[in-house]
């Protein structure tokens, strides 16, 4: 056997063993490349950060490259789990750490703190996210003109809430936003900033968008996690007896699912509109264009125990005037929204998605919200 041939059998022994077969920093399967410095196996994507680091991580791949005896040693006696032990030794339990389908601004920062920064090391050091208040500057879009302006934002944990001011000097905030009902995730394509982080609260019962990034990829992750750490520490408070594991999905969460369908009126009979829906587990909401500020409408989706169904196509007669053609209809206790896709495998997906939230059981929060929003309707 040549050296070439039983390095490459030592780097496939070494990639069994546990934890090496998805990647370090994003839990990709199957990743192709390792850090020969820090003794890691990682996906593509996220080599690309590493080799941004090249003072903390020399990059390699794992079929192609050349490697030395040395570097293999390091990954055999390090690999994931030995270092996930000591770069992820103290993260907390609010701090987000991403997958491989979020977006890069995340993964970069997660990369980040924990390599270059050693945030999450054995004895650590006090976390910028814990400092209970947070005051700062990001770019806002006006809700009227679609501009992005400098607004100031100050966060606090003391009083639960997250301002913003028009003018840095300002002695009254443009709002106050009780961080209980707050969901921040990130957006960029949406908002046309890698930066862009969409912060949605409920106002009047109502939901309501902002957008805003930082140019600055770590102070933007820095916000979100610092809303974060404020929301647990509110949510501990206000459930003493719930466990972290309890509480952590109550924190931002991912929409399920965005995108453009066709919707007609309550009576059916209006013409088919095209809208951006956005799915927040229960809540379908529906917008003219993705960057409003307030819905034009939502449809809240309960359990299918409580006369909740979904249905591929339209009611038979259905006035139907629209370009697309694969319908879907809603049925609810009180009435049937229909919908159409442009193309079939949209469909599905809204449908499985659809399906999904329906076979959820319901929370007491959710029934509440669900009494709230028929009495609203």
């Amino acid at each position: 056997m040549s050296g070439s041939e039983r390095k490459i059998r030592t780097l496939r022994e070494i990639l069994q063993k546990p934890g090496n077969k998805t990647c370090a920093d994003c839990g990709a399967p199957d990743p192709e490349w390792a850090s020969c410095s820090l003794g890691v196996f990682i996906c593509l994507a996220c080599s690309g950060i590493h080799r941004n680091i090249p003072e903390i991580s020399k990059v390699k791949s794992v079929c192609l490259s050349h490697w030395e005896d040395y570097e293999l040693e390091l990954l055999a006696k390090n690999g994931n789990e030995v270092t996930k032990k000591i770069y992820e030794a103290t993260v907390p339990v609010y701090y987000y750490i991403p997958n491989h389908k979020d977006c890069q601004v995340l993964r970069e920062q997660w990369i980040r703190a924990k390599y270059e920064r050693k945030e999450f090391a054995e004895g650590g050091r006090n976390l910028i996210y814990e400092e209970g208040t947070r005051d700062g500057v990001l770019m806002k879009r006006g809700r009227d003109n679609g501009q992005f302006l400098t607004r100031r934002f100050v966060l606090s944990e003391r009083e639960g809430t997250l301002k913003y001011f028009t003018k840095y000097d300002a002695k009254d905030p443009k709002a106050v936003i009780k961080v209980d009902t707050i969901n921040a995730t990130f957006k960029p394509e949406k908002i046309g900033n890698p930066n862009g982080l969409q912060i949605t609260y409920l106002k009047d019962y109502s939901t309501r968008n902002i957008f805003v990034y930082h140019d600055s990829s770590k102070e933007i992750v820095d916000w979100f996690n610092s809303i974060r750490a404020v929301q647990l520490h509110y949510l501990k408070v206000a459930f003493p007896g719930a466990t972290d594991a309890e509480l952590v999905p109550k924190l931002t969460r991912n929409f399920l699912k965005e995108g453009y369908m066709e919707k007609t009126g309550p009576r059916q009979t209006e013409g088919f509109k095209k809208r951006w829906f956005t799915l927040d587990h229960r809540r379908l909401m529906y917008f003219k264009d993705p960057l409003d500020a307030f819905a034009k409408g939502e449809v809240f989706l309960g359990n299918r125990d409580h006369g909740y169904q979904v249905f591929p196509g339209l009611p038979s007669g259905t006035h139907h005037n629209g370009s697309w053609q694969h319908g879907i209809t809603i049925k609810t206790p009180d009435r049937c929204f229909l919908f159409t896709c442009e193309t079939e495998e949209d469909q599905q997906s809204w449908m499985k998605h659809f399906n999904d939230v329906m076979s959820a059981p319901m929370s007491p929060q959710e029934f509440a919200m669900e009494a709230t929003f028929k009495h609203r309707h």
